[in-house]
């Protein structure tokens, strides 16, 4: 941003420009206390509750108490096929075909149906691609799928390492497939790294898999509703991610999953199988034969937890209104702002460790000052109604969420954070 200031009224300033300012209206935030509000960054852990999602889950539970089992057919959204008026939603986030998502599940159980089918050890390839710093439930994941197939992860887990700087360079996976590739039999990586905040190389990293015979599947947990995905594309074999971080819908709440078209064809012999993957015209024949539903449906297990999905609809409408264009525009810019008011009021005591060139609303932060208690730095953020987390050993991760947050909340952050150092110095 040219002629970029650090003044309360220039963040205002720029919250009367901003065309999604009024969808702030739409959500419900944390209690004010004392009379402040809550600067609430932490939608890269949980994502704040859309107002429109209380009203999705009373629809629901209107239909369930006036129809019963009915509301399989005859309620306002049928149950029978709730889990379609997501994938509209999804393909549009992902950049896939609406026939290549589905929502189902939550996102350790979606890796390990998809891993079902698209790991398969055979003769040398039996490895598996991991970074090194996953997300623990992606480790266990991996390990386990391993552990399944009689081999030991020792020996099959290969693991991606961050550099000194903490982040993951795309050559250096490259050089792990040169080395190993014919080993190879699955890559599992994220979109966004958890920690750091470092937006990976999708694309290549699709592209270098294939290159090396080797199946991929992408953790979209960070990623999906906050960084541009163009999954179709790209053509990994398979994605997965949750729905409670930047698409705000709650807690626990169903996850969505990608496999590619080219996939889409098989019998249902390579993959687990549940009566809601059967295809919906026979389901109630009750027959033993699996006849596969058309597209990523046939990956379902079990009919979707309808309570669950309804926040998923909600948000998913929030989506479509804002378009993902216009929110990553304005999430460039808020973390801008971010980037200039850290470097403007806090040069030699913060840095970020989360690239500039491949970032998304999340910002890591390390207190870089030893006079600074970095612990203690967090939690007086706490006590100033600054919601965002703490990662071990010495991270604070803040994500402005464009959907949400102003340019004002950024501002402030940025006022209570020099309360919280000056509170933390060392003597």
């Amino acid at each position: 941003m040219i002629g970029i200031e650090a003044s309360r009224s220039y963040a205002q300033s720029l919250d009367t420009q901003d065309t999604l300012a009024a969808f702030r209206k739409e959500f419900n935030f944390p209690d004010d206390r004392d009379g402040r509000r809550n600067i609430y960054f932490c939608g890269n852990s949980l994502g704040l509750q859309p107002k429109s999602a209380v009203q999705y889950v009373v629809d629901v539970l209107s239909d369930w108490a006036r129809l019963g089992v009915h509301g399989h057919f005859n309620a306002a959204r049928p149950w029978i096929e709730y889990h379609r008026l997501a994938s509209d939603g999804f393909a549009s986030i992902t950049g896939a075909k609406p026939e290549e998502v589905v929502a189902m599940n939550t996102l350790t159980v979606n890796l390990h149906v998809l891993m079902a089918s698209f790991y398969k050890p055979r003769g040398k390839r039996k490895k598996i691609v991991v970074e090194s710093t996953a997300f623990p439930s992606d480790y266990y994941a991996v390990t386990s799928q391993i552990q399944l197939h009689d081999l030991d992860p020792a020996e099959c887990l290969v693991e991606w390492k961050p550099r000194d700087d903490e982040l993951l360079y795309t050559d250096d996976l490259a050089n792990i497939l040169a080395v190993h590739g014919d080993e190879i039999a699955l890559l599992l990586l994220p979109g966004v790294q958890y920690y750091t905040g470092q937006v990976l190389d999708m694309a290549r990293m699709c592209q270098l898999a294939r290159n090396a015979g080797c199946k991929i599947g992408l953790d979209l947990a960070h990623a999906v509703g906050n960084v541009p995905l163009q999954l179709h594309d790209w053509a990994p074999d398979f994605a997965a991610w949750c729905t409670y971080k930047y698409l705000n819908s709650g807690p626990g709440a169903v996850a969505g999953a990608f496999v590619h078209s080219r996939h889409l064809h098989g019998d249902g012999s390579d993959q687990l199988t549940g009566w809601w993957g059967n295809d919906q015209a026979s389901r109630f024949q009750m027959a033993r034969h699996f006849e596969p539903a058309a597209g990523a449906e046939r990956w379902q297990l079990s009919n979707p937890p309808i309570l669950a999905l309804a926040p998923v609809l909600a948000s998913l409408e929030m989506f479509g209104r804002a378009g993902m264009d216009a929110l990553q525009q304005k999430s460039r810019r808020q973390t801008e702002f971010l980037r200039y008011l850290l470097d403007d009021g806090f040069r030699g005591q913060i840095e970020t460790i989360t690239p500039l060139q491949a970032q998304g609303c999340q910002l890591s932060l390390i207190i870089t000052d030893h006079h600074l208690d970095a612990r203690g730095v967090f939690e007086s953020l706490l006590d100033l109604h600054v919601t965002g987390d703490w990662r071990e050993p010495n991270v604070i991760r803040v994500a402005p969420v464009p959907l949400f947050n102003s340019f004002e909340d950024i501002y402030e952050f940025a006022e209570r954070l020099k309360t919280a150092i000056t509170a933390n110095e060392r003597k």
